[in-house]
């Protein structure tokens, strides 16, 4: 196991999901941000109904120290009420891909 993560956070467009992108590579919250193309189609509860929206989803590769700070500025700049932001463990990685990770999200 490693100390990387990927985190999944659905934005309502494709500008808030660059938006969101580019702020928190440039304070090097993450050391990349995929923006998957196309839309995702979301359907869940809430307000006690069933509701369905089109999103678009980040994929943000980070580590376990950017997580708190990473989540805290997700939630500033996002327009969702509750926004997604679900932190899956990296189990193995390149050591390349971990390497320039690591540079990526040095200060």
């Amino acid at each position: 196991m490693t100390d990387k993560f990927v985190v999944l956070v659905t934005c309502s467009s494709v500008g808030e999901a660059k938006r969101i992108a580019r702020a928190v590579v440039s304070q090097k919250l993450a050391a990349c941000v995929n923006i998957l193309p196309g839309v995702v189609e979301s359907i869940y509860h809430w307000n006690g109904k069933v509701e369905s929206a089109r999103e678009r989803l980040l994929l943000i590769k980070t580590s376990r120290n950017r997580l708190a700070q990473l989540q805290a500025t997700v939630m500033k700049l996002h327009s969702y009420d509750v926004p997604e932001f679900i932190a899956l463990p990296i189990a193995a990685i390149s050591p390349a891909y971990l390497k320039w990770l690591d540079e990526s999200l040095q200060r």
